[in-house]
């Protein structure tokens, strides 16, 4: 780095080593010879800021500029790596820092007023820094990178450490700052967001943790913050699935899927613009929209400031104020600006309230409370304000603005801002030295601003606007004028005899083309200017000659530079000019000589157009052998050219000698290396010993002319800034003017090491050169004092010429018109004269010259041609009159042969042009044509027609086909041969599942056929559509209640897409049968109408006829060709189609005049009305002759006549029957064709309207199936859904099981840190009571009495010194709390406090000094110790609260986590639900539901049953029924046989008493058993078979009873084996879901094994048990170890004093 103006540089040696290595050779002379910065000056509005409370410091390009604010002197610090990039400074600390703009740049910090290198930052950055700030406390310093890093990083500058940094990718950042009460604290700024971060600390270890702020919208409103990955609340919908994040629906996995927002959820927030810090870590922001927000730092919060209600009257005084400014801001033509709502760029908080400003240039003051403020303006600077900054002391406040001024504001004072700085903010043009070049020197900017600046210190004397783009500027050596030239071709003529106020005393206007380049001779005798389109203008440079115009050039190539040599002997100027040839890759030189006699007899020398003659100026050319950018002249024929194809500069030696075997073509002498890149530009010093080059590289080297060995070199520009733009010697050669291309810096450099003999030659030159032009400068300085000065005139239109216009050819001065009537002539220039350049006055002149000279030849040739023009009228006439052969074209009377056929091209070209875009256009629309055809028309199998009735508006269409592709073919034949798999595998499945079973129920044919189209109809409505009915073949479809998985919803969206083709492939068939049809009917119509056209013919009727045909919708392939009656103009035939018209036009009358010459076919014309017999259709046109008699009267008439009269008509009665009983036929056949035509017609109208009918049942259809398709690509979306909100919760979860084991760690490691840490907490604070307790024992033998006063001494502690900022009221941060070094920091005043309590006047009375020093230094060290024991409790408390947070962040990440696994736990349920809940169609029909109310029942646990349950289950009931009656009446039937027995047994009962009375009786006889049965009995045999029949009818009803009971058990079987199966049935599905249950459960505990951390606790626990296990060992292994060492040491000892007893 080096410092200039009020600092020294550190010396050449550095320049000299960098010259020697970009030279890569040997610099003879670049020890004797060193440049140094004089002084800078330029603006740039980007960076401000105070570096002490008197002194601003700002970047301008190369370097760092710092002005006094009292004095005003500046003082300049030079970066050497290039270009300043970001920049700020800190007046508290009095350091700057500022970084450069190479590869990789780093960041410098210097300290001032001595401006020495403190440290260097070298960070990650490759490209750029955009931002830097320190803070406000503390050696902090916050830096962000731009592209590719976008790295936010924070400094300890002191210690060069990088602390922590943080990327943001993409995010371009405008402000930077830090809280000025809590270091910690940074807001960061771009276009559309803040963000605040937040700096913590781990001791050692700092952290960047980033919380954006959530800003109002544009409208001012806060809204509230909606996680849109995380929905509050789950909205389920029976059909429509549940309510899924946008990013789910959107399709996103990814860190996309967190961020996603769509765009009717983003508002455009409001735009911040400028910020502040307050006092109480509050942030003002100011924004775009005109809001001010105060933003809490802690809670990130946003609050918008209200104005405060005005009373009435300040109201009325407001409205007052505000209508004034409108109506000047009205009168300036300025835009109208809303001072109640401001735009505001600039903001500056102090203990007032708040300064801002912004575009409308005004200082507002806000005093703000709460959340409100009141404003008042403190002052108008009618310029818009950027900046505001506060000294660091808050006594003055600098205003910035974008114009290039700077305003200092004192708010203690309320007074007017004073402008402290007047620079101007566009970039620097050119500069040049003022007359005679030793003190003063001049400079203009690209936006027309001239300055005057004093050599010494680069002091700005005057400054003047001209208002208009500048491109050139020259000082003029014989007079202290400059010349300005512009881009409008405008030259401005300065006078700067008096420095202090400089004017424009002249203006020229040359040319409408842009002034590149002024050039003035060393004598100031003529002034050279370079325009666009090789124009060069010479003119009089001197004041008395009022600037005149001498002449112009115009080059054939394009002018790259430009340089004038002076020859003093020959009193002649030479001109040398560089042209860029651009059909070879060489330069040209033309040089030309002027004259002085040019300037007294300019008449001798340019034609009347004003352009120099050849001859008179000596022009010469020559070609060199490379392309150059830049050329100079010496007087000894010798040219220096800097070369754009390689890094070189060129010497030539204009001489025959050094020309190649092309005469033409001169080769260079030598070429010296310029270790320059890009393209540059030589200067010459005035005494032509010194060559300046320059390049984009912003690096100037110094050469000799003589030997081209670098003289100095010096890098005052960079190439970041666009390189050097200009460069000029002083005259006397002490200075040099260097100004860059972007960077807006003007550099004035001097030399600091030179040999005395360079500068002695370069001031006799000076001094030679100021003699010859003495005595002409005073007379010319005379004259220019005298001049006027020139006023502009706003209405001139001259200024208000497009830009655009500047670029046209130049004017022609053949370009007149001579009018008919009046013959005068009228020049294209009507402007004024003072309006017209310089070059169309001098057209004009000629023109009007002309006039004069040639007005008699001009009235002569008017008169004739007049006569000719009346000849030719007549001869006009004549041709109007004579016959078309004998006429002439129009043309032939056109007398200018060359104009008409010029006008005939032209014609011709126009039509050809036409003829082209029309074909162009067809093309296009042919190419449309058939890019619409083909995809339309081509590619359908069935083209899309209509069908309409005859007699009604009825129209039918049938549906166009596209042929289905080989991959939509393939796709349906796998999906068919899947099905059929399928379908095949369920049939093996239930057989071996289940065992079929036969109907247990008998029921009639009757029931069973009802039953059969029961399920007909229930099919249909289980299908879901009619298809099957309509062409479809439903079998192939999967059931509605089987579509689970995802494979069987796509197949079945192709079986419903093959449906829906099938549906529509047979209606079109259905179609095409009626379409053939109706061309059918137009047929027999068209036959019948031929048979009504000859009736009609026949009884002579005129009834128009009902011609039925086909309209264009029923053949649409007609609009694809175009019928001749649809062309509306004549169709362009060629010449061969022409010709071949014409003969078959010729054959067609051939033939028809050969028809015409047969005999045979006139002969039978003429006797028999050209046919051989007469036909009964003749009839009516048959008429019998009356006699020839009939024409006499009647009574003359004989027998014979009458007679004959009366069989005539007798005859004539005959025909006229005939034909009546004829006419009457034929009228009954026209009736009956048309009944007929009626008939059919209508007959297909009723065919038309039901296939109508049937297409609408049809659109039902496939709407049906359309609808199944949609819920199933519904479900498959919804499904794909809810497996992308599934990925991207895992990919969420994965993150956060990163952070939480990050945070584990950090929480570990944290935790190992403060127990190292408390411990040493712990000895700091042990020994510092060590010290105290010690106290006591090192003074021990000083007496009791001053031993107690030693030790208050001890506790005495000085007060602690307050800065001078914190003693300053005017700061709003002087309260601020440093950091953890702040208290480090404090040690060193807290010392030098220490100072005077340790001197010997507090010393007890009696003490020895000996003693008092070393209690002084005891006491310091008990100092130090106490401010140790602070500091260190100060870092624990913050390690302490940083694990706090650590600690609340891995809890938050844990709930977190737990959110996530509930998520994907209702998402595994809801894809469940999916999978299970299907969607099912059904068709029901009219009046099918009913309802009782009106009110819809809620049907949400209602479950969908097939019919077969529910059918089998009615079976089972009615069998059950039935079985129960039976059994209730076989009960019945069983009683009443009791009671029957019950009453026989009791009969049989008191027979049996009877008969065993008799039988007692009977037992005294005799009597076998039988006997006395048979005895008893009357009938026994009878009573034997009675009960043989009982027995046996009752074993017959025992035996029916068995065969029932058996079919019942039978039945009871079945029915439990159909049970059985159901039951096995759900039991397989129940346990597939079992398995995939099992499968999500296993998932589930794999997940939670994976997040928890117990496991991995307890390894953690069991590895520390080994460890102290371990441990344990090894220590009783040092304590064995130990003793049997002390064993053996005891061994050795006493073997030594038994070997060595003297020892």
């Amino acid at each position: 780095m080096e410092a200039a103006g009020g600092a020294r540089s550190a010396g050449p040696a550095s320049e000299e080593l960098r010259a020697e290595a970009l030279g890569g050779r040997n610099c003879p002379s670049a020890e004797e010879a060193a440049l140094e910065v004089s002084w800078v000056q330029g603006f740039t509005n980007t960076n401000f800021g105070f570096i002490d409370n008197q002194t601003v410091c700002y970047p301008c390009g190369n370097y760092i500029l710092f002005l006094d604010i009292e004095t005003k002197k500046t003082t300049v610090l030079q970066c050497q790596t290039g270009q300043v990039g970001a920049f700020a400074a800190n007046g508290n600390s009095q350091v700057l820092a500022f970084s450069d703009r190479k590869l990789n740049p780093v960041i410098y910090i210097y300290t001032f007023p001595e401006l020495s290198k403190l440290t260097e930052l070298k960070g990650n950055a490759q490209l750029d820094y955009t931002l830097l700030a320190f803070s406000f406390t503390g050696p902090y310093l916050a830096s962000y990178s731009s592209i590719p890093e976008f790295a936010l990083s924070v400094w300890n500058w002191q210690e060069n450490i990088l602390l922590c940094s943080e990327s943001q990718p993409g995010v371009t950042a405008t402000s930077l700052s830090f809280n000025p009460m809590n270091w910690q604290q940074l807001c960061f700024v771009n276009e559309s967001s803040v963000t605040i971060w937040h700096i913590e600390r781990n001791n050692d270890e700092h952290h960047l943790k980033r919380n954006p702020v959530k800003l109002p919208d544009g409208q001012g409103s806060v809204s509230p913050h909606t996680d849109l990955f995380f929905p509050v609340s789950h909205i389920e919908d029976p059909y429509h699935g549940p309510d899924l994040p946008v990013s789910a629906i959107a399709g996103l996995v990814g860190d996309e899927a967190e961020t996603f927002m769509p765009r009717n959820y983003i508002k455009p927030s409001v735009h911040p613009t400028a910020h502040c810090w307050t006092a109480t870590s509050e942030i003002y922001m100011s924004c775009k929209e005109g809001y001010v927000l105060a933003i809490d730092a802690v809670t990130h919060s946003v609050s918008v400031l209200q104005q405060k209600p005005l009373p009435e009257y300040m109201r009325k005084i407001s409205d007052v104020v505000s209508y004034v400014r409108r109506e000047v801001q009205k009168k300036k033509g300025g835009k109208l600006k809303d001072l109640q709502k401001p735009d505001l760029f600039a903001m500056a908080f102090c203990n007032e309230g708040l300064y801002a400003a912004g575009s409308e240039g005004i200082l507002f003051f806000y005093h703000i409370k709460g959340l409100q403020y009141e404003m008042k303006i403190c002052t108008d600077v009618l310029q818009p304000i950027s900046s505001l900054i506060f000294s660091p002391d808050y006594t003055v406040l600098l205003l910035v603005t974008d114009q290039g001024t700077v305003y200092t504001y004192k708010p203690a004072h309320s007074e007017e801002a004073v402008k402290l700085l007047d620079a101007s903010s566009s970039c620097f043009l050119a500069a040049d030295f003022l007359t005679p070049g030793n003190k003063y020197c001049v400079s203009v900017t690209i936006s027309g601003e001239v300055q005057v600046w004093l050599l010494e210190d680069g002091t700005c004397f005057s400054k003047l606007n001209l208002d208009t783009e500048a491109t050139a500027m020259a000082c003029c050596p014989s007079s202290n004028s400059v010349a300005v030239g512009t881009k409008r071709g405008q030259i401005y003529f300065l006078d700067v005899t008096e420095v202090e106020a400089p004017r424009v005393v002249h203006r020229i206007f040359l040319s409408k083309f842009p002034v590149l380049s002024l050039h003035y001779d060393q004598s100031g005798q003529f002034l050279i200017a370079r325009a666009t389109e090789g124009h060069i203008f010479i003119l009089d440079a001197r004041p008395s000659k009022l600037f005149q115009v001498l002449g112009y050039v115009v080059m054939a190539d394009e002018v790259l530079d430009l340089s004038v040599v002076s020859d003093f002997k020959n009193d002649l100027v030479e001109v040398v000019i560089l042209l860029n040839v651009a059909e070879v890759q060489r330069a040209r030189l033309e040089i030309f000589c002027l004259s002085s006699a040019l300037t007294t007899d300019n008449d001798k020398y340019v034609n009347e157009q004003g352009m120099l003659n050849a001859s008179a100026i000596k022009k010469e050319q020559y070609d060199l052998d490379y392309p150059l950018s830049s050329a100079v002249r010496l007087k000894d024929n010798i040219v220096y050219g800097y070369c754009t194809c390689a890094p070189f500069i060129c010497k030539y030696h204009l001489s025959e000698e050094n020309m190649l075997e092309d005469p033409s073509v001169f080769l260079s002498e030598k070429r010296t290396p310029s270790n320059q890149f890009g393209s540059g530009f030589l200067c010459l010093s005035p005494n032509s010993r010194w060559l300046a080059s320059a390049a984009k590289d912003g690096v100037l080297f110094i050469y000799h002319t003589f030997t081209m060995d670098i003289l100095a070199q010096k890098h005052c520009h960079s190439y970041q800034g666009g390189g050097i733009r200009s460069m000029v010697f002083s005259l006397d050669g002490k200075f040099i003017l260097v100004n860059g291309e972007n960077d807006g810096a003007l550099v004035c450099l001097k030399w600091k090491k030179i040999k005395k003999i360079e500068v002695k030659e370069a001031a006799f030159h000076w001094q030679s050169l100021l003699a010859i032009l003495n005595n002409s400068t005073l007379n010319e300085n005379v004259v220019l004092k005298s001049m006027a000065e020139w006023q502009f005139d706003p209405e001139s239109t001259s200024e208000s010429l497009p830009e655009e216009k500047f670029k046209e050819a130049p004017l022609k001065s053949s370009n007149v018109e001579v009018t008919e009537e009046d013959g005068n002539v009228t020049s294209l220039y009507s402007a004024s004269t003072n309006d017209m350049t310089w070059i169309g006055q001098k057209i004009k002149k000629v023109i009007r010259e002309e006039t004069r000279r040639f007005a008699n030849q001009k009235k002569e040739l008017q008169m004739g041609i007049k006569k000719l023009r009346k000849t030719i009228q007549k001869m006009m006439h004549e041709n109007e009159q004579v016959p078309d052969i004998e006429k002439l074209d129009q043309q032939e009377f056109n007398l200018d042969i060359e104009e008409q056929e010029r006008v005939q091209a032209e014609a011709e070209q126009e039509v050809a042009r036409v003829r082209k875009e029309i074909e162009m256009e067809n093309l296009a629309n042919c190419y449309l044509q058939d890019v619409i055809k083909h995809e339309c028309w081509d590619a359908m199998c069935v083209k899309g027609r209509a069908v309409k009735c005859f007699h009604m508006a009825c129209e039918v269409k049938n549906y166009p086909l596209k042929e289905r592709s080989e991959e939509e073919l393939a796709t349906l034949e796998k999906v068919l041969q899947l099905k059929k798999i399928e379908t095949a595998d369920l049939k093996v499945q239930k057989k071996n599942l289940e065992i079929e079973s036969e109907t247990v129920l008998s029921k009639e044919e009757g029931e069973k056929t009802e039953e059969v189209m029961a399920d007909d109809s229930a099919s249909y409505c289980l299908i879901g559509s009619l298809s099957s009915q309509y062409g479809g073949d439903t079998s192939t479809l999967y059931h509605q209640w089987d579509l689970h998985t995802r494979e069987q919803k796509v197949n079945q969206i192709v079986l419903l897409k093959d449906i829906i083709y099938k549906v529509k492939t047979a209606f079109n068939k259905e179609f095409d049968i009626v379409a053939r049809q109706k061309e059918q009917e137009i047929a027999r119509v068209k036959e019948r109408n031929l048979r009504i056209r000859d009736i009609l013919a026949q009884l002579d009727l005129q009834v128009e006829l009902w011609e039925p045909a086909l309209t264009d919708d029923e053949i649409p392939e007609r609009a694809l060709t175009v019928q001749d009656p649809e062309i509306k103009v004549e169709k362009y035939l060629s010449q061969q189609e022409r010709e071949k018209a014409e003969m078959l036009a010729k054959l067609e009358m051939e033939r028809r005049c050969a028809a015409m010459d047969n005999e045979r076919l006139r002969a039978l014309n003429d006797m028999m009305g050209g046919v051989l017999e007469v036909k009964k259709e003749d009839i009516l046109k048959m008429d019998i002759p009356p006699p020839p008699f009939i024409s006499k009267p009647e009574h003359v008439w004989n027998d014979e006549e009458k007679k004959i009269f009366r069989e005539h008509e007798k005859k004539v009665k005959e025909l006229n029957e005939e034909k009546e009983k004829y006419r009457r036929a034929l009228e009954n056949e026209l009736k009956k064709l048309e009944a007929s035509i009626q008939e059919t017609t209508q007959n297909f109208d009723e065919t038309v309207c039901k296939l109508s009918e049937r297409k609408v049942k049809l659109e039902m259809v496939i709407y049906q199936e359309e609808l199944k398709i949609v819920n199933l690509v519904y479900a498959l979306l919804l499904n794909e859904e809810l497996d992308t909100r599934e990925a991207g919760l895992h990919n969420f979860l994965m993150k956060k099981e990163k952070e939480k084991v990050k945070a584990a760690r950090t929480i570990q490691t944290t935790k190992n840190k403060i127990e190292a840490y408390i411990d040493t907490y712990e000895n700091a604070i042990a020994e510092e009571k060590n010290l105290e307790c010690g106290f006591t024992k090192q003074f021990a033998d000083v007496p009791a009495n001053l031993l107690d006063e030693l030790f208050q001494l001890y506790k005495h502690r000085p007060k602690t010194p307050m800065t001078e900022m914190l003693l300053d009221t005017a700061n709003p941060y002087g309260d601020c709390s440093g950091s953890a070094e702040g208290y480090k920091d404090a040690l060193t005043p807290l010392m030098k406090a220490m100072d005077e309590l340790d001197s010997p006047g507090h010393m007890p009375n009696g003490l020895d000094p000996s003693v008092w020093e070393h209690f002084c230094l005891a006491r310091r060290n008990k100092m130090e110790s106490e401010k140790l024991v602070k500091w260190k409790a100060r870092t624990l408390a913050e390690m302490q609260a940083f694990l706090q947070r650590r600690m609340d962040d891995n809890e938050k990440i844990k709930s977190e986590i737990e959110d996530i696994f509930q998520e994907l736990t209702w998402l595994q349920e809801e894809k469940m639900k999916l999978q299970l809940n299907l969607t099912v169609q059904f068709l029901l029909k009219q009046g099918q539901v009913e309802l009782e109310s009106t009110e819809i029942p809620d049907y949400a646990d209602a479950i969908l049953i097939n019919k077969s349950i529910i059918e089998e289950l009615n079976c089972s009931i009615t069998a059950q029924g039935e079985k129960k009656i039976a059994s209730m009446v076989e009960c019945k039937e069983f009683s009443k046989g009791i009671f029957q027995l019950e009453w026989e047994h009791k009969k049989m009962r008191m027979q049996i008493e009877d008969l065993e009375q008799k039988a007692r009786d009977i037992v005294t006889l005799p009597i076998s058993k039988d006997r006395q049965l048979f005895l008893t009995v009357l009938n026994y045999d009878s009573r034997i078979a009675h009960r043989i029949s009982v027995m046996e009818q009752t074993l017959g009803i025992m035996d029916k009873l068995h065969k029932k009971n058996v079919k019942n058990r039978q039945k009871r079987i079945k029915e439990l084996e159909k049970c059985i199966s159901l039951k096995e049935q759900e039991n397989y599905e129940l346990s597939l879901e079992l398995k995939e249950m099992l499968v999500s459960v296993s998932e589930r505990r794999h997940i939670f094994e994976a997040a928890d951390t117990q496991h991995v606790s307890k390894k953690i626990a069991k590895q520390r048990y080994r460890e102290i296990l371990k441990q344990k060992h090894l220590r009783g292994l040092v304590k064995e170890q130990e003793e049997h060492f002390e064993i053996l040491q005891a061994e050795v000892e006493r073997l030594r004093s038994r070997t060595f007893p003297v020892l």
